[in-house]
């Protein structure tokens, strides 16, 4: 993608507050959207988020009245609904350890990554409410690539924090010992004309040091 065609799709992206409900996301380019999810980068790699889509409109009605009954939720294509990771990260899951052992590497090499690792996050794995505050903003890496991803192909996006988290997790019945929600993501096709993006100037967010 050249420069300029990027810089076309985040003119073209932004948060669409309704969809048109009867257009529906083609299977591949919902599958490639969420593969660019799939494919984001995740501190030591651990990749702590699942993707649930919701398809399904009765669940989106039931997922609408915890989400402060905002409209994008019924009328979008699909609802994905970002999950982070919660047991999985953990030293003692064993799963660390398996992400580590993907690369050919000697024991001594991995225990050494597991003890960095370890010792790195000691404060974090102190509870779950830490864990989720850090894998959930690595799950932002994969949200904000996604709706990239959804604008390159024209698609629109929504992400929405406005949520009960407690109420949604128990829609989903969640073991929210190993998975919180993180982001509620509506994506499909605008109904309205979209707004002017407004955005501070570059020189304003943009400082060099040198």
């Amino acid at each position: 993608m050249k420069k300029e065609e990027f810089l076309k799709a985040m003119d073209f992206r932004h948060a669409c507050k309704v969809f048109d409900d009867t257009k529906k996301i083609p299977a591949e380019e919902l599958n490639f959207i969420l593969e660019v999810g799939r494919k984001s980068p995740s501190s030591f790699g651990m990749e702590p988020w699942k993707f649930v889509v919701i398809q399904n409109q009765e669940m989106k009605e039931k997922i609408r009245s915890v989400c402060w009954n905002q409209p994008q939720i019924t009328t979008c294509s699909d609802l994905v609904i970002i999950l982070a990771r919660i047991e999985d990260v953990k030293v003692e899951s064993g799963t660390p350890l398996k992400r580590f052992a993907r690369r050919p590497m000697p024991q001594e090499k991995k225990d050494f990554y597991i003890q960095l690792y370890a010792n790195h996050l000691k404060d974090t794995f102190s509870s779950d409410e830490n864990i989720y505050s850090w894998t959930a903003r690595q799950c932002y890496i994969a949200i904000g690539n996604m709706m990239t991803a959804a604008a390159s192909i024209g698609i629109d996006s929504c992400p929405i924090e406005g949520f009960e988290k407690e109420n949604l997790e128990e829609i989903l019945q969640l073991d929210t010992t190993k998975y919180q929600v993180a982001m509620v993501l509506p994506l499909g096709y605008r109904i309205n004309e979209q707004s002017e993006q407004l955005r501070l100037s570059f020189d304003e967010v943009v400082e060099f040091i040198k």
